[in-house]
């Protein structure tokens, strides 16, 4: 027999879906959680398979717990849980508004909390979301949390494949929609808002050497855009990386840029890649591997090094388009072979090892034939 040394008491809505199955809409402090739920971890036995949780991801769950202790900050993910059939419902007396649309009923759903350790939920969607939430340092942030009453194992895995078939936004979608984002983000998206706002920028000035080339996740399919905006926003985020970054100079802090700077520096750096391969600017990537991800990132690589020196120089266009067209009679955007990676042109593609195989081929050839004579 279970033995309950307490229950957690939360206002709730019932409502019942499928065959008569009670489910509950509620909120819980975010240390709750693991209080009332277990995690079941995939995992086979001599005979069976054993859970459906996949392991813990700390990367995840650590960047979730930074965004948490970052502020005050939004985060309504509603958790999936598995209730048993130990919780209890007590429905809520009084009088009803006029015009009610009842969906639900409204009252105290009462979890115990055994003390054996064991637990009234299971977890079915949100296991990172729940320990990052048991790890952040604001114990009671609010958490909506759905549940559903089942012990049945094989319901919890239909419902965790369910929620987890669903296709991930497009990463073109969310890169594009950063920019237009004012609020607190996660790491990983922060660092892309920049560059995709550089690349917006890129796209939308007509003097750009990318004016209308760049090919966005809200365009409706223009042929003249030839350019993928994940492979400049790769490019762009290497170029702000310090100290050797080509854009890196302008950040001033941590949270503070010059992105009119940044952006005369790309629009200096690619108009003289677009002057000098102008046979090769523009064309579809199955034409061309300069508009390929691969040759995007490649001369993205190249810029930090080749901008390096202009910086430098007292006319920094003119030494950006002397050191590409140094290299320019080695290169084979659109036809020929790669001297040094024995690749014909066509056969570059864009994974990363030929990301960077290209790119250190063509760092190495600016090396050597900027060498000055003797």
């Amino acid at each position: 027999m279970k033995s309950v040394k307490d229950n957690l008491m939360v206002r709730a809505v019932k409502t019942q879906q499928g065959d008569r199955i009670d489910v509950y809409a509620f909120f819980l402090h975010g240390s709750d959680l693991t209080r009332i739920a277990n995690i079941s971890r995939i995992h086979r036995d001599e005979k069976d398979l054993k859970g459906f949780q996949r392991k813990e991801i700390k990367s995840h769950v650590k960047a979730i717990v930074e965004f948490l202790d970052s502020g005050p900050v939004l985060f309504p993910n509603a958790i999936t849980l598995a209730l048993s059939s130990d919780v209890t419902f007590d429905v809520s007396r009084g009088p009803k508004p006029k015009g009610l649309s009842e969906v639900g009923v409204s009252g105290t759903l009462n979890i115990p909390l055994f003390e054996d350790g064991k637990r009234a939920a299971w977890i079915v969607d949100g296991q990172q979301r729940s320990l990052a939430l048991a790890k952040a340092k604001d114990s009671r942030f609010p958490v909506p949390v759905v549940g559903f009453v089942s012990q049945d194992v094989q319901v919890h895995r239909e419902q965790f494949i369910l929620v987890n078939k669903v296709k991930a936004l497009d990463v073109r979608l969310i890169n594009e929609l950063l920019p237009e984002v004012g609020s607190l983000l996660p790491k990983d998206l922060a660092a892309n808002r920049l560059p995709s706002e550089l690349c917006n920028l890129l796209n939308r000035q007509q003097k750009s050497p990318f004016y209308r080339l760049i090919r966005r996740a809200s365009d409706a399919g223009d042929e003249q855009s030839v350019v993928n905006d994940t492979a400049l926003i790769d490019a762009i985020k290497q170029n702000l990386k310090g100290p050797h970054g080509a854009l890196h100079q302008y950040k001033l802090s941590s949270e503070a840029y010059d992105p009119d700077a940044m952006y005369e520096a790309l629009a200096l750096y690619w108009t003289a890649v677009r002057d000098v391969f102008q046979e090769a600017w523009g064309k579809q990537p199955t034409e061309s591997r300069l508009m390929h991800s691969a040759g995007i990132k490649a001369m993205g690589a190249l810029m930090d090094q080749v901008m390096l020196r202009a910086d430098s120089s007292a006319t920094p266009e003119a030494e950006v388009r002397e050191a590409l067209q140094r290299i320019a009679p080695l290169c084979a955007w659109t036809e020929g072979s790669w001297e040094g990676l024995g690749l014909q042109w066509n056969e570059i593609q864009g994974t990363p090892q030929h990301n960077r195989l290209l790119a250190e081929h063509l760092m190495q050839l600016d090396r050597k034939l900027s060498r000055p004579t003797r």
